[in-house]
């Protein structure tokens, strides 16, 4: 597929998401790899717009540069953001009070501290991106460790031969220690994340080297 092509999708799926206002999007692709350049107006906005872009067939990877850029009326004190920042991870995650340390600096928003699990490292983030005044999340949390998993490899292989829309074959599963090296090709961008999700379930996971390329 050429990157003419590929450009064109990505502006119409922009274009197409009613949560996006592509008029302030740039897009430029390079041998598969779509450039997102402009402003938005929402955190939110920012994330669905590389969604958006990352179901479009043949985007191999994404450099995302979008600003946010808040209307004035929607701005919001640091102080107001870490508070509801708080409220909303506690409410969100299930996780014990004071797990997560929250820092905000003119809208960017720090998450730090350790959670045991990562999809709660995700929805803490996720949570987060909600709030209005946010201009930027750094996830900083990190996976607590936990008792020693000896068949991480064979876990992680037989979650990936269930999902349909991964040729698991083609992906070879390496693991050292804590961390666990994906390799091979794949698809689609989406096939990567989803690889990369069924690595990150395995009890005893710490860290994912997704290093699955695109085809």
């Amino acid at each position: 597929m050429s990157d003419l092509l590929i450009r064109q999708d990505v502006l119409t799926e922009l274009e197409y998401e009613p949560s996006i206002n592509a008029n302030h999007i740039g897009v430029t692709v390079d041998n598969g790899v779509v450039t997102l350049t402009g402003y938005v107006e929402s955190y939110v906005e920012k994330a669905s717009a590389e969604a958006a872009t990352r179901r479009v067939r043949g985007v191999r990877a994404i450099a995302e540069h979008l600003e946010v850029r808040y209307p004035e009326r929607k701005k919001q004190a640091d102080d107001e953001i870490a508070s509801r920042a708080l409220d909303i991870i506690a409410w969100d995650t299930a996780l014990l009070d004071g797990a997560i340390d929250v820092k905000v600096e003119l809208g960017c928003v720090t998450l730090s501290g350790q959670v045991p699990w990562h999809f709660q490292r995700l929805a803490a983030e996720e949570a987060v991106q909600k709030l209005g005044g946010v201009r930027e999340v750094r996830n900083l949390l990190t996976i607590r460790p936990t008792a020693q998993v000896s068949d991480i490899q064979s876990r992680i292989e037989q979650a990936l031969k269930r999902q349909a829309a991964i040729e698991a074959d083609a992906i070879k599963v390496v693991v050292s220690g804590e961390t666990v090296t994906l390799e091979g090709k794949v698809n689609a961008v989406k096939e990567r994340l989803l690889a990369a999700q069924m690595a990150w379930s395995v009890p005893g996971v710490m860290h994912v080297d997704n290093r699955l390329l695109v085809a």
